[in-house]
């Protein structure tokens, strides 16, 4: 029961994943949360994500920003990285994950989703089919209702380490 809540990688940063790899195994596109995944919530972007996204663009990899968010801070961070955006993305529901493949034109097997919230990002993205990759969140000043998701998500990860150690593949 679980399982639908683990994802399939789980790294302290997103600076931590090696993209030119997942080009080469033939992933295309990429789904990221915004705040606390990508940047502090509610910053703009800073110099180094902005230089992220052109490196990723310049892969070839097509970029989509879902967050449940409101449409000015979404806007205004893809404005400065690039790609294209959903707001109040209704994660964890499947849809916006669908919707984000179908803009960029692409399938279940050649897009990741890469989120800080489990039971948001990480479960939404599992019940669409897609691969997850689950990073620690940057800064811990976060609104309550997320703060007190993050108890039960320390209960996840404990179960998800434990399976992992047993050579468990989550993805």
């Amino acid at each position: 029961m679980l399982k639908q809540f683990f994802p399939g990688e789980y790294l302290d940063s997103i600076y931590q994943i090696d993209f030119e790899t997942l080009f080469q195994e033939g992933y295309r596109g990429l789904l990221f949360d915004v705040d606390n995944t990508l940047i502090p919530h509610g910053a703009p972007a800073d110099k180094e994500i902005i230089t992220l996204f052109q490196k990723l663009h310049e892969l070839g990899f097509q970029t989509r920003l879902l967050s449940n968010n409101k449409e000015p801070r979404v806007r205004s961070f893809c404005e400065q990285v690039g790609g294209t955006y959903c707001y109040k993305a209704g994660k964890p529901s499947p849809k916006s994950y669908i919707e984000g493949m179908k803009t960029l034109q692409t399938s279940q097997k050649n897009t990741i989703f890469i989120g800080d919230q489990i039971f948001t990002d990480i479960w939404g993205a599992n019940r669409a089919g897609i691969r997850t990759i689950l990073v620690r969140p940057i800064h811990p000043k976060e609104e309550i209702q997320i703060v007190l998701k993050r108890i039960p998500e320390k209960l996840i990860l404990h179960f998800y380490r434990k399976h992992r150690l047993r050579g468990g593949d989550c993805k």
